[in-house]
């Protein structure tokens, strides 16, 4: 992966700003398709934190306009100061419009807006986008953005992994649909894990590629002296793609792959003819400080098991809610909530005792679920 101090910097700084690949962005759209070909029909999609010059969000719901069904698409851009652009080079697209402005492009944000066929070709497109200058820096915060938020009904984009919490506070204030990218570790936050609890939000329908998703980054942040790996940091086609981990996308849109039940073994069969060798090393065990199981690995959830169990985040990516109850987090303050008195120092409130080592142990991170009967 690329080096993750050189990541860290690029955060601490502010770049992180990681455009999404157009076919990432078409794979998981056409999921919802699939499962409800309205799930866009007739809706105000907006796309803030968004730039049709830069990013492929714009690009492909307006391609997709007439396909979708969309009434109005809707995308904001941060000012360029905003954004602190090392080397700006404003576009043939925004400097052949009448609206340009050398100054206004350095300090104000832009709306782009697609509600109707512009040119006359009979077709509503990508060359059909309106814009003008915001009267502020184009911040999803600022009342003029917010108030767009409103009108939206669907919220799409991939945010700033460093304001991906905020980000998500503020679709919630007024409860709208959303599809969003963010950083697997954001369940565990006390804002976002209650929403996953309550099927108020879930993970979204295609997987990247091992968990990581390949962004276009800035070329500024290419150091080959500093990338473990060139493999995952290279230009391709003129673009830097960066390997980010842990990459998922976050939703409240319903989808088919959420319904489908996981196939199940009895703890007898799991133990027998299971393939996990820590489950056939130990067995099951229980907890130490709490009444539930501890489940090595999803393949490991047994069929048979009526009581609550602790199971490893990967779960979520196979998550039916017909299927499973989730009652909390095995760590932290949502762990206090559910009763778990923390007794062992490590990554875990949760802890049992191996029963080979006879020491005391800590699992990884742990969500406690229960099937449901």
């Amino acid at each position: 992966m690329a080096n993750n101090t050189n990541l860290g910097a690029a955060k601490a700084a502010k770049n992180d700003e990681f455009y999404t690949q157009y076919a990432d962005i078409q794979k998981e759209v056409n999921a919802y398709l699939e499962y409800n070909p309205d799930t866009f029909r007739d809706k105000t999609v907006l796309l803030p934190c968004d730039d049709p010059e830069w990013s492929n969000f714009t690009r492909f719901f307006a391609q997709n306009f007439e396909r979708l069904g969309l009434k109005r698409l809707i995308s904001t851009s941060y000012a360029v100061e905003s954004k602190k652009y090392k080397n700006y080079q404003p576009t043939l697209f925004e400097t052949s419009s009448a609206w340009y402005d050398v100054d206004k492009t350095r300090i104000k944000g832009k709306i782009f807006e697609l509600t109707r066929d512009v040119n006359g070709n009979g077709h509503i497109d990508l060359d059909d986008l309106e814009w003008h200058y915001l009267e502020g820096d184009g911040d999803f915060r600022s009342k003029e953005v917010c108030k767009l938020r409103d009108e939206a009904d669907i919220i799409v984009t991939n945010p700033p992994f460093s304001l991906f919490r905020e980000f998500m506070e503020w679709i919630n204030e007024v409860r709208k649909q959303f599809l969003v990218i963010g950083n697997i570790n954001a369940i565990h936050y006390k804002e976002i894990f209650p929403l996953i609890r309550d099927n108020k939000m879930w993970l979204g329908s295609s997987y990247f590629n091992g968990g990581a998703a390949f962004f276009i980054a800035d070329a500024t942040l290419y150091d080959p002296d500093k990338m473990s790996n060139q493999k995952n940091a290279y230009f391709q086609n003129g673009q830097f793609l960066w390997r980010v981990n842990g990459v998922r996308w976050f939703t409240n849109l319903d989808h088919g792959r959420r319904h489908e039940a996981l196939q199940l073994m009895t703890m007898k069969d799991n133990l027998r003819y299971g393939k996990n060798k820590t489950l056939r090393d130990r067995g099951y065990i229980h907890y130490d400080n709490y009444d539930a199981i501890d489940i090595p690995a999803v393949e490991c959830i047994p069929s048979d098991y009526p009581g609550y169990m602790g199971v490893p985040d990967s779960l979520l990516d196979r998550y039916c809610p017909e299927q499973f109850e989730i009652i909390g987090l095995g760590a932290g303050d949502l762990a206090k909530e559910i009763g778990i008195v923390k007794n062992y120092r490590g990554r875990s409130d949760l802890a049992y005792t191996d029963p080979v080592s006879g020491k005391s142990s800590c699992p990884y991170s742990r969500i406690i679920i229960r099937k449901k009967q």
